[in-house]
């Protein structure tokens, strides 16, 4: 008999398990085919912070959230609708995060009594009622998948490798997905074990006839393609996105593009994608150190190339004693910290928005440097392009603050046309600019305050460099108190005057009578939008903002301040942002923090926008 199809708008899904159960392959897997699919989704990975914890135990589960739909959504959900437990460490770590109603898949395998006991259950939690109020479909998806591969000669251990393809292949049924992907993808990694190969399609395809033929699932679901804007589309993370801009504002600027780079989570991706394109003139260098590899890409540009190093809160303190040489030179310089939860080494896998100040603030003397934020995987693209064209046409270093959340979730993507990037000049000097046919390296350019860029070697255009304060014109090494004080202001003035090349801030406030405005930056741009929606759903009126230039702000930030009657910044920090809006503008800031290494909820968030409404 056929099954019942279910029409639903959207659904949310989590694939957990312990680290070696390929959880984030399942997660990733599904992710792409839901892509070429059509839906618009949003996913958040959750790695464990522990390099090896124990099998089976709650540090070592891994867990991979997506939430696809036929419309715009913005946040990998709230909470799951379905969860897939791989073993009781992972129901256990989940468990918490359900709604009563949502649907558990159990891999009953692995649910031994050592296995229960490891994570503190004293009883199974199939059978002693924690999952009432569930709907719980229980399956041995261990076993079902060694039995599907008899025929396949391969041994058992690794046979039960492949239960992480069952389950995909079990949940692409219920979700009516795509295969072809899927089985592509297992062709061209498999392509030389093709034993393995065999076993992990065999396992796919097992899975997906479970849940044609067994009686346990009645019904399978079907969401249909969302309707995005028309273009060409492809789902990307938040790292590959920024090696993407990073890539692409090389070619608009006509520079080489030189990564100096330290691997650190969850930044490292950014350099191993970076290093498969060669023939875009990519260069990549993996340092010894933190410090190495930001010498290596200031070194590039002095050179004449488009220094870049990648890194994240732990190394960026490292290279802040070369991010000051930058400001001291003038050389472009981008550096992208892809924030994690710190101090020190704190939690490498889990997320903050905790480098605010530190990018601002983190050098000695006053060395100011802009400061930019994408506000979603997608955006990472954008955001590296303008910080690439920020770094060269105004001569300076420039902080891209990413973070772990943005870094590892995935959107759609839709392609930019060539002519849509922006033309990226870097003007080398060529020739003498001072009397008597001499150089002056810092006479500066009237509407950027930029000095030239002198590529080594350029015929008459030899002049001083190092990290000792220089003559406002000649270049030459400078201790006159006036001149110090100049330069100092100067290099002010250069930053300050990039928020003339801004757009106006963009606000959404549909009814223009808000009283109540959400600010925010960074990676909680997907909740707080999330949560505006339900506040005006319900009737509420409230305006929203989001600020891709922390440093300068945009020069009308403080007018569009002004026009409300509170500001409400919600930050995965204790509070930077506001305290800086406090400093600058002098506007009451009402700040909601937490710092728990996730993204808000977007629930949280609603909530706590509409007390601030209902207040008189």
């Amino acid at each position: 008999m056929a099954k019942q199809i279910e029409q639903l708008d959207r659904v949310i899904i989590r694939f957990a398990g312990d680290s070696g159960d390929g959880m984030q392959l399942t997660g990733d897997r599904f992710t792409q085919e839901t892509a070429s699919f059509g839906n618009d989704l949003s996913t958040l990975p959750n790695f464990p912070a522990e390099i090896r914890a124990p099998a089976g135990t709650l540090p070592g589960v891994s867990s991979f959230q997506l939430h696809f739909a036929d419309h715009d959504i913005v946040t990998p959900g709230d909470a799951p609708d379905v969860l897939v437990a791989m073993n009781p460490a992972a129901l256990k770590a989940n468990l918490g995060d359900l709604p009563k109603g949502a649907t558990i898949i159990v891999n009953t395998d692995e649910f031994t009594t050592r296995s229960l006991a490891k994570v503190g259950y004293e009883s199974d939690p199939l059978t002693d009622g924690t999952l009432d109020g569930f709907k719980v479909s229980a399956a041995g998806l261990t076993s079902m998948t060694v039995a599907a591969l008899t025929d396949i000669d391969i041994s058992k251990k690794d046979a039960q490798r492949a239960k992480n393809m069952f389950a995909l292949g079990l949940l692409s049924w219920m979700y009516n997905r795509p295969t072809e992907g899927t089985v592509s993808f297992l062709r061209s990694k498999f392509a030389r074990r093709p034993e393995i190969l065999a076993a992990n399609l065999a396992a796919f395809k097992a899975g997906w006839n479970f849940g044609e033929t067994t009686e346990d699932f009645a019904v399978s679901y079907e969401i249909k393609p969302a309707r995005l804007p028309s273009g060409t589309y492809r789902n990307i993370t938040g790292n590959l996105a920024t090696a993407y801009g990073l890539i692409a504002g090389s070619r608009r600027s006509g520079l080489p593009l030189f990564l100096g780079s330290y691997p650190i989570t969850p930044a490292s991706d950014i350099l191993h994608e970076l290093s498969r394109h060669k023939r875009f003139g990519v260069r990549t260098f993996q340092a010894e150190d933190e410090i190495a590899g930001v010498g290596a890409a200031l070194g590039a540009s002095f050179g004449g190339s488009l220094g870049v190093t990648t890194t994240s809160g732990p190394g960026m303190v490292l290279k802040q004693e070369a991010v000051g040489l930058a400001v001291m030179t003038e050389l472009p310089l981008v550096v992208v910290d892809v924030q994690r939860a710190g101090p020190s080494t704190g939690m490498p896998t889990k997320t903050e928005q905790t480098d605010l100040l530190m990018a601002l603030y983190g050098r000695n003397g006053e060395s100011p440097v802009p400061v930019v934020a994408p506000s979603s995987p997608a955006d990472c693209f954008d955001t590296a392009v303008e910080a690439v064209r920020l770094a060269v046409e105004y001569r300076t270093p420039v902080i891209m603050l990413s973070d772990g959340y943005l870094a590892n979730g995935s959107e759609p993507w839709r392609l930019p046309r060539v002519s849509e990037l922006p033309t990226i000049d870097p003007g080398f000097a060529t020739e003498a600019n001072g009397p008597d046919g001499t150089f002056l390296p810092y006479l500066r350019d009237e509407e950027t305050l930029a000095r030239p860029w002198a590529v080594p070697g350029t015929p008459g255009l030899e002049h001083r460099i190092g990290g000792i304060e220089k003559h406002a014109e000649t270049g030459d090494i400078s201790y006159t108190p006036s001149n110090h004080d100049l330069m100092v202001r100067t290099r002010q003035a250069k930053i300050d005057a990039i928020a003339r090349s801004l757009p106006p801030l963009e606000v959404s406030d549909p009814t223009g009578d808000a009283r109540v405005l959400v600010l925010g930056w960074g990676g909680t741009y997907g909740s707080i939008t999330a949560a505006v929606r339900r506040v005006r759903r319900s009737g509420g009126r409230v305006a929203q903002a989001h600020l891709r230039h922390l440093n300068p702000f945009p020069a009308d930030l403080g007018e569009v301040l002004r026009r409300y009657d509170r500001i409400v910044v919600p930050e995965i920090n204790l509070g930077q942002l506001a305290l800086l809006l406090r400093g600058r503008f002098m506007v009451d800031v009402i700040g909601y923090n937490k710092v728990r290494g996730l993204p808000f909820k977007a629930e949280e968030l609603a909530s706590v926008v509409q007390e601030v409404i209902d207040r008189d």
